[in-house]
């Protein structure tokens, strides 16, 4: 855990460091020592990357200042801490394992909040359901709860009536998932009732007259869009004869009213501050062109703020694919966001999808430096400043095309060796650097591109060891 200190003009740092991070480490250091005005060192030890130090080759090697007052070391020389600290009379303080975080260390301590209440129930629709065999409607149920659903939706098909829907309904009940049923077909409401279904979506002057005897909760919606009068009418009905509700003033998309819509949701609240709401945000998840995790946060924040307690949601279209996921993660980041009154910002990058939330380049100095420094035959990959850096022993090329970069490098006498491994690894690595500075992501080698909760770790095991290097 990264170890914050409260710098004081009396005090000198001694920051430890590899050949490799040298230049960047001197730089931030005199930086922070100009902001907080305390005077340091830096130690760099015969070693390239610091990451490969341990404490008990360290204590060989390190050399302390008589005026150091407290030794940084990399955050990699956490778990041999006492063993450092034991060995040294100065206090010793862990620092971040990526020297750029260094600033952080002399930051504000604050505590790491992970959101993780929320009250927002997520219904997640599968759309055309009798179109498919149970089993199909089973297993996409399954991964639909997996991914955060509280309730599954059966979509029933508009143009034909599911005989057997009292089968698919008390096989989603019998795996232990809550169901509701879509549909305006009283026959298909009161089969699906009947075999396990506690939500009926939806219910208007059509049909409310049966949601009498349906012994479940009904969602209830104008018989027209803006027809409020219906609306109170059904809502009265039902309320006479006890049957349980929530209130959907229906989402409609941008180009037909989204913010009129949004205005009828806030007046709703404000005429039935005892009942429960539900917003269809699929309505405009599915019908706006965009990547659905923006869309999703913005409408859950809407959501808790006005006291919409569920909201249904669906994943037919592709950029709309993981939207109970993301639902899922925003519902928490909104809790907390509104139940402490602070901005959703620093809570989580989860839906940080596109882009990272900050970028940590390196100095040019030290890429400069790096180039005739460096003496192993290793190849190091850096992406910043719109171009691709490759670097090893004697050799520094730089494009921002990575097809002209690896050109480049076949006309050094250096890269004769190539062998197919070799180039299918650099291929790999520089086309991941080319998204990164495509998109303004971190590009770190050998480590996977941050896409939020869509990350996927890179198994590095299956790219072997040859393959990382020029051979001699």
């Amino acid at each position: 855990m990264l170890t914050t200190i409260q710098p004081a003009a009396d005090h000198h740092y001694h920051f430890v460091t590899g050949r490799l991070a040298e230049h960047a480490v001197r730089e931030i250091a005199a930086s922070l020592a100009k902001e907080y005005s305390f005077t340091y060192s830096v130690g760099v030890m015969p070693i390239t990357v610091a990451a490969l130090m341990t404490s008990k080759w360290l204590l060989r090697h390190l050399d302390i200042p008589t005026p150091t007052t407290h030794v940084i070391v990399p955050g990699y020389l956490e778990a041999g801490y006492n063993e450092l600290q034991n060995g040294v009379k100065t206090p010793v303080i862990c620092g971040p394992k990526d020297c750029r975080d260094l600033p952080e260390v002399f930051g504000k301590s604050r505590p790491k909040v992970v959101p993780s209440e929320y009250d927002i129930q997520i219904i997640a629709e599968i759309n055309h359901a009798p179109r498919m065999s149970i089993d199909t409607v089973l297993d996409i149920a399954k991964q639909l709860r997996e991914a955060g659903a509280d309730v599954i939706d059966f979509g029933c098909d508009p143009a034909s009536r599911c005989n057997t829907i009292g089968d698919y309904i008390r096989a989603l009940s019998d795996a232990g998932l809550k169901v509701s049923v879509d549909t305006f077909d009283t026959w298909e409401a009161s089969e699906a009732t009947n075999n396990g279904a506690s939500l009926v979506l939806s219910v208007n002057s059509s049909n409310c007259e049966a949601a009498k005897d349906w012994g479940a909760e009904v969602v209830v919606i104008p018989d027209q869009v803006d027809d409020k009068k219906s609306f109170e009418k059904t809502i009265n009905y039902l309320a006479r004869h006890q049957v349980p509700m929530r209130l959907d003033s229906i989402l409609e998309p941008i180009g037909a009213g989204l913010a009129a819509s949004l205005i009828r949701y806030a007046d709703t609240r404000r005429d039935y501050p005892e009942l429960e709401i539900m917003m269809g945000i699929g309505n405009l998840t599915e019908l706006t062109e965009v990547d659905s995790a923006g869309i999703n946060f913005l409408l859950l924040g809407i959501c808790q703020e006005l006291g919409i307690r569920s909201v249904l949601t669906t994943e037919v279209i592709n950029w709309a694919r993981t939207s109970v996921r993301e639902c899922a993660e925003a519902r928490k980041l909104v809790y907390y966001s509104v139940k402490n009154r602070v901005p959703p910002k620093h809570l989580s990058n989860a839906l940080v999808q596109l882009r990272d939330p900050k970028l940590k380049a390196f100095p040019s100095s030290m890429l400069q430096s790096l180039a005739t420094t460096l003496k192993d035959n290793n190849y190091r990959i850096y992406a910043q400043d719109e171009t691709i850096h490759l670097l090893s022993a004697g050799m520094h090329l730089q494009r921002s095309d990575p097809f002209e970069l690896f050109d480049q490098l076949m006309q050094c006498p250096e890269s004769s060796n190539v062998d197919a491994s070799h180039a299918f690894y650099l291929g790999y690595e520089m086309a991941k650097a080319s998204i990164a500075l495509q998109l303004g992501k971190q590009y770190d080698q050998d480590q996977a591109l941050r896409w939020g909760m869509l990350t996927q770790e890179e198994d590095l095991h299956r790219i072997e060891r040859k393959s990382r290097h020029r051979k001699s």
